[in-house]
């Protein structure tokens, strides 16, 4: 029968080498998680289903296009949290466009909106 061999001690060099090689791997998969993450497919919002109405007297209607009162269009910003807001009142969220289209109505009173759509340049 043989024996096996003893095993050595870990010498300080092969320690910080094992710390090392560790450190590496860790902060590679630390810089690589959110290139992975991105690869994955994203959750497609459903659009807002096409609706018209008219709304105290004022036709409202929402497409793909986007949102137009009295056939003018109403600059509309979705926000990160999925919520919608216009340039008619920047200070308060609307889940659909639509809310968001009444509350403008309620908010011009009998003014009209401007032909031309605001542009952020």
């Amino acid at each position: 029968m043989y024996a096996a061999p003893a095993a050595a001690p870990l010498s300080r060099r092969t320690l910080l080498r094992t710390a090392f090689t560790a450190a590496v791997f860790a902060g590679a998969a630390a810089a690589l998680a959110p290139v992975l993450r991105a690869r994955r497919p994203r959750q497609t919002l459903t659009p807002a289903p096409l609706t018209e109405e008219t709304y105290r007297g004022r036709h409202i209607a929402v497409d793909a296009a986007g949102v137009r009162i009295d056939g003018r269009p109403l600059h509309v910003m979705r926000r990160a949290d999925g919520s919608y807001l216009s340039g008619i009142n920047h200070f308060q969220s609307f889940e659909t466009p639509l809310e968001l289209a009444r509350a403008a109505v309620d908010e011009l009173g009998t003014n009209q909106l401007a032909l031309a759509v605001p542009h952020h340049g």
